[in-house]
Parts: structure tokens; C-alpha cells; sequence
């Protein structure tokens, strides 16, 4: 019988973990599968390995590990893996497939600018986008997230810098001084984090400390339970299982 098992990030934050459940949780009604069942890397329960029991005592003889990424970075292919691979010892008559991250995909471009009009605010002539990534060691993090940022400028014909929160350069310290010195009037932050979480708080802490010398500064909401974010994550599904 056929499990599939998402394994999402986890956070300390509850938001993020109920807002992560909730868009998975309506992906499994849009996908045709006996057994399904969430799980998380750290902060939140279950675990993976929790996942995978949990589906080997519901009867589970083929278990599709499915990501809820974005892009591939250390989770996917190491943390992840690490996990899993403990649990083929334990189970050695299940068969397990490993399904990938969402990736860089021209609808969640439509998303930002969807993001971006959401705040309501007229963009002045001199506005310019800071795209913000979660960053990571591996060098396709970085890659990926430039690509974004030529969809997203090329969609949007406004200027689109890119910045980090780790592992990567820029920093988004680094992007907001930038900005800083470029004197522009507006400044529209664009987080490419798919849910809220210590992230999500960090920017919105941050830019409320610009603002409170510079008015200029807008962040906007992250990729979220987007319609298309479900849509893209359902096809992974059916990826992994074939």
C-alpha cells in the first residue's frame, strides 16, 4: 500500500507550524493516496522517523518522502536522507522514493508580484525590489535565487537586488545598507520563505526599525498557502510516487 510522508521544516513559532500543516494537510485532499502523514526536520513533532512508523503501522509497504522545500539545499540532501536511511535499516522490506523540492518555478514568480500589490501601495518610479532567500551552503541556493530575481524583474520591470539571512552573500544586512546609500523612496522587501516563522519575525522586526527613520521600507507577506504552492506541491507527490 502506498504512504506518502511530508516532511516539512518545523518551527518554535506556532504560526508557522499550524500554517504549514494547514497547506499540507490541503494538498492530501487533493492527492489519491491511501496513507498520508506530516512530519517535521526539528522543533515540532513528529519526527521523520515518527512519520514512517506511524505509515509501516498503517500498512505501508511503498513510502514516498516528499520535501516541502523550496529549493534544494542541506535539508534535502542531507538531513533528510540521514533520516530516512535509519529508518531502510529498520524497515528493509519497505521500498522508500525520495521526491524533490518545489524549485524555481514561474508561478511563484506570479506569487511575488502578487505579494508585492497586496501591500496597496503605488510604486514610485524610483522603487527597487530586495528578494530575500533563506541562503545555504550549497552554491545552487544562490543561483536559484538570482534566477528568481531576473523572472521577478522581468515580470515586474522594476530593479531586483538579492539577499541572504545565512550561509549566502549578500547579506540582507549588507542589502539594506545598499539600499540605504542608493536614496531610493521605496524599497519593497520580498521574502522567498514559503511560511511564516523566525524568519518571518526577523524581517518584520528589522523593517520596523528602518521605518522608524525611514518610511521607505516594505515588507511583504511570504509565499504562504498560495493556490499554486498547493498545486506545485501535489505534483511533486505524484513525482515521487512514479
Amino acid at each position: 500500500m502506498q504512504g506518502i510522508l511530508y516532511v516539512s521544516h518545523g518551527s518554535r513559532i506556532t504560526e508557522a507550524t499550524t500554517e504549514a500543516i494547514a497547506c499540507i494537510t490541503s494538498v492530501k485532499e487533493l492527492v489519491n493516496a491511501p496513507l498520508q502523514e506530516i512530519c517535521f526536520l526539528e522543533l515540532a513533532e513528529p519526527d521523520v522517523t515518527q512519520g514512517i512508523d506511524r505509515l509501516v503501522k498503517e500498512g505501508a509497504s511503498r513510502i514516498s518522502i516528499v520535501p516541502v522545500l523550496l529549493l534544494s539545499a542541506g535539508h534535502y540532501f542531507k538531513d533528510i536522507p540521514e533520516e530516512v536511511n535509519r529508518s531502510k535499516l529498520k524497515y528493509p522490506g519497505i521500498t522508500f522514493t525520495y521526491g524533490q523540492p518545489l524549485g524555481v518555478q514561474d508561478r511563484f514568480t506570479t506569487i511575488l508580484e502578487e505579494r508585492i500589490k497586496e501591500t496597496n501601495i503605488p510604486v514610485n518610479p524610483d522603487a527597487k525590489i530586495l528578494l530575500v532567500g533563506r541562503g545555504s551552503r550549497n552554491p545552487q541556493t544562490k543561483i536559484d535565487i538570482e534566477n528568481v530575481a531576473d523572472k521577478l524583474q522581468a515580470l515586474i520591470n522594476i530593479p531586483v537586488d538579492i539577499c541572504f539571512l545565512a550561509a549566502c552573500e549578500p547579506s540582507f544586512e549588507q542589502g539594506i545598507h545598499s539600499s540605504l546609500r542608493e536614496k531610493r523612496s521605496q524599497v519593497f522587501i520580498v521574502p522567498y520563505l514559503w511560511f511564516t516563522g523566525v524568519l518571518m519575525q526577523f524581517l518584520e522586526n528589522k523593517v520596523s526599525e528602518l521605518n522608524e527613520t525611514d518610511k521607505g521600507f516594505i515588507l511583504c507577506r511570504q509565499l504562504g498557502d498560495h493556490s499554486a504552492m498547493k498545486t506545485a506541491l501535489k505534483e511533486r507527490v505524484y513525482e515521487s510516487i512514479k
